[in-house]
């Protein structure tokens, strides 16, 4: 693992993750948990994409794991995607 694919560094493009929430009410659930983590700027949900996605823009260095811990306490899954197509 690396610094990079461990957490959510500061810069313009932020990190992108897919979600299994699907409804609006549930999206906003999950951006209201990841916006009350210590460093976070912004969370920008993508709802015409398939499955969902969101991009989180930080101010400080923040851990994948605690944004997964703050979805998963609001019924839901936060998977990191590749910055990279496989």
């Amino acid at each position: 693992m690396s610094l990079e694919s461990d957490n959510v560094i500061p810069d313009n493009c932020g990190k992108i993750f897919g979600t299994n929430a699907k409804n609006h009410q549930d999206l906003m659930k999950i951006k209201n948990a990841i916006l009350h983590i210590a460093g976070v700027k912004d969370v920008m949900i993508d709802e015409d994409k398939f499955p969902r996605e969101f991009t989180i823009h930080t101010k400080a260095i923040v851990s994948v794991k605690e944004i997964e811990d703050a979805v998963n306490s609001v019924g839901f899954h936060a998977i990191p995607k590749s910055p990279f197509d496989l």
